[in-house]
């Protein structure tokens, strides 16, 4: 009998599961981009630069889909512009990449959208920085990211006044109070487990068992 019912729960499970996430859709659930610029850093493969963000409250947490970024026009000639999501040690510094985001070189400036394809998950109401590199040194040409100023959701998200700058992207300085760098966090809020589903679940394990 126990292996007739070894199909059976895998179909309960994704028939209950699927009208859940068809549900859930892609948000912008943060985003300083509509503020007046009050400067800006360069980035350059000698010159990282970390925006601090914290996500919202949502239980199952979030599916990072992209990144909307403010970029000033370039100056000289750099290339090979990176973006990463990477996690947040307990100094309010960089951890380690969670991954990368592909989209256009921002050479010309204006506002450019970074996605991510390996599903990068992002836990409730914690702390994440998306890092920005490049292939060639400053010397040779810089990427510039604008900055404005804070902001904060009701939902608990937040893109605030602190960020890190390193040289090599191992090791960081913080910058708090100076300026948060100009970017929106589109996601899609991943829901819990219904009720339904559960209970479903826990039959189809209870007769599996006999």
């Amino acid at each position: 009998m126990k292996g007739l019912f070894s199909p059976l729960i895998r179909s309960l499970v994704l028939t209950l599961a699927v009208p859940s996430f068809a549900q859930a859709q892609v948000t912008l659930f943060a985003s300083n981009l509509g503020q007046a610029s009050t400067g800006g850093v360069v980035v350059g493969n000698n010159e990282w630069d970390a925006q601090h963000f914290i996500t919202g409250t949502n239980p199952g947490g979030y599916e990072l889909d992209s990144l909307q970024l403010l970029m000033d026009k370039a100056s000289g000639s750099p290339s090979g512009f990176e973006i990463s999501i990477y996690s947040s040690l307990v100094n309010g510094t960089p951890g380690s990449s969670l991954g990368s985001l592909s989209g256009l070189d921002p050479v010309a400036g204006g506002v450019f959208t970074y996605a991510s394809s390996s599903g990068i998950m992002l836990l409730p109401s914690s702390s994440y920085f998306v890092v920005a590199t490049a292939a060639t040194p400053v010397s040779q040409g810089v990427y510039e990211w604008s900055g404005a100023g804070s902001y904060t959701s009701s939902a608990g998200w937040a893109i605030d006044e602190d960020y890190a700058r390193s040289t090599d992207g191992s090791s960081w300085t913080t910058a708090e109070g100076k300026i948060a760098f100009q970017m929106g966090i589109s996601a899609t809020a991943v829901p819990e487990p219904t009720i339904l589903a559960l209970a479903g679940l826990g039959l189809a394990c209870m007769r599996y068992r006999r």
